[in-house]
């Protein structure tokens, strides 16, 4: 038998390893996914709440367990995908591949002691980089619209998981962002350390330590950050800003006032849109069917192939979609016909 064949009778004698990680019908594969998604979100809420100085002071311990179960666990995941992946080096350089590695390496870098003067700018860029974790989740997304397509689940449900995985994942990494970017400016770590500058040139000028108070400056602008502007003083008062952008409610409670932070508005606000886009087809549809009986029509559902041409099409397409088969041998075998793919799995002439 050549390799085409191969791909096709090979998947059932392959290593349960491989089935968790790639085989999407398999009860292990359905079972570390949704423990891997549980820390993901377990993990995003923790970076959450150890923002709050005073949560951090309190339960920073816990804080870390829960940091390190959570990145045991994205280590196994990352491992396994490179040890069972067809081409290892392709996935380490591909979309997905990157995603889990940025899930573990930040935590992994911050066992280093950096020391210098861009150690804490360093710490700080790890910091935000863990929150990427959140990415994770756009693999479980993909596999929804998948089975959404194949007609295995509801569209409807398919696409609030998808809506819900969205926002998630837009207030964290938004929120997270707004907090680094222009909290960092006012946080107390960057208070304490501007002061100290602060009262070190003020002895260097035969003056009194202490005798001004350090101000905040963007630094991009150059502005001065008055007191009562500061308002992103955790990822949690973040989240409340984020929300209330999304939704284009605009209290003015909270707003950036650094351009860092206005630029993070500003595509906040257009993803706010996006995600009200979507949200409005989703009720859209379940109206229909809810109220007025209508049944999810043939562009919801699995298309029923006509002939065994396309069935034939429609098997190699679900396969592929379920990462069974490669595009290189899902392009191969549509190129066979059904004479000479039944002859190449029989082992039997062409008639």
């Amino acid at each position: 038998m050549d390799d085409i064949t191969d791909d096709l009778t090979g998947y059932e004698n392959r290593s349960w390893i491989h089935r968790i990680f790639h085989d999407p019908t398999y009860y292990y594969f359905i079972l570390w996914h949704r423990v891997v998604n549980f820390f993901i979100y377990l993990s995003c809420l923790m970076i959450a709440l150890e923002s709050v100085e005073e949560w951090d002071a309190l339960y920073h311990n816990e804080f870390m367990l829960i940091e390190w179960i959570s990145v045991i666990f994205f280590t196994f995941d990352y491992l396994g995908n490179v040890y069972t992946a067809r081409d290892r080096l392709k996935y380490i350089t591909s979309f997905w591949g990157m995603v889990d590695l940025l899930s573990i390496l930040p935590s992994y870098l911050m066992i280093f002691n950096f020391t210098g003067v861009k150690a804490t700018k360093i710490l700080r860029i790890l910091r935000v980089i863990r929150v990427l974790r959140v990415l994770k989740l756009a693999r479980s997304a993909m596999r929804d619209v998948n089975d959404s397509k194949a007609g295995n689940t509801n569209p409807i449900v398919a696409n609030l998981r998808i809506y819900f995985i969205a926002l998630f994942s837009i207030m964290m990494i938004s929120s997270t962002l707004m907090y680094y970017v222009e909290g960092g400016l006012y946080n107390t770590e960057a208070m304490t350390e501007g002061q100290a500058h602060l009262d070190a040139s003020l002895v260097k000028d035969g003056k009194e330590a202490g005798s001004e108070k350090f101000m905040p400056v963007d630094p991009i602008s150059g502005n001065s950050i008055p007191e009562d502007k500061r308002v992103f003083t955790s990822i949690p008062t973040a989240m409340w800003w984020c929300i209330v952008t999304l939704t284009t409610t605009g209290y003015g409670d909270l707003y950036p006032v650094t351009v860092g932070g206005r630029v993070i508005a500003g595509v906040t606000m257009l993803l706010g849109l996006v995600l009200f886009g979507i949200l409005m087809n989703i009720i859209g549809r379940t109206l229909m069917v809810v109220l007025f009986g209508e049944t999810l029509d043939d562009k919801e559902k699995a298309h029923v192939p006509a002939t065994p041409e396309e069935a034939r099409m429609a098997a190699i397409q679900s396969l592929a979609a379920h990462g069974v088969l490669n595009h290189d041998a899902a392009t191969r075998l549509s190129s066979l016909s059904s004479l000479e793919l039944t002859a190449r799995l029989t082992g039997q002439p062409l008639k």
